[in-house]
């Protein structure tokens, strides 16, 4: 039997029902628990995320390097274009305007409330052979 039985992120903001918002339109997922200081939504793949209230939350600075990088998300997504239009019109930024290097095809972007992440390009599944 697993010790632990499911992992959640969570990061801290200043209005986690908005940051939950914007993160339930992106990941197409449903509130699953919710209270005066935390909100937490389950993605359509089972994978939880949580938004604790901090009223002295400030957003991470990155890159810049006198406010290291707190924490960093990776969404595999199937189009990196139609993600990016949704990122954006809920509030979302870019922060890499730039291809970055590397062996993936990937965006930097900051959501509302200021915490990094990438829309990484999912990597084709070849169907299975015999």
């Amino acid at each position: 039997m697993a010790l632990v039985t499911a992992a959640v992120v969570m990061l801290d903001c200043a209005e986690p029902e908005k940051l939950a918002y914007f993160y339930r339109q992106l990941l197409e997922g449903e509130e699953s628990e919710a209270s005066a200081d935390l909100v937490e939504v389950r993605a359509a793949d089972g994978g939880r995320i949580a938004f604790r209230r901090d009223a002295n939350a400030t957003p991470p600075s990155w890159p810049r390097p006198e406010n290291s990088l707190q924490a960093h998300l990776v969404f595999l997504v199937e189009d990196l274009d139609e993600t990016e239009r949704r990122v954006i019109g809920l509030g979302g930024r870019a922060i890499e305007a730039r291809d970055v290097a590397g062996p993936f095809e990937e965006r930097g972007y900051a959501d509302p409330a200021g915490h990094s992440f990438t829309l990484r390009l999912a990597p084709p599944v070849a169907p299975k052979v015999g």
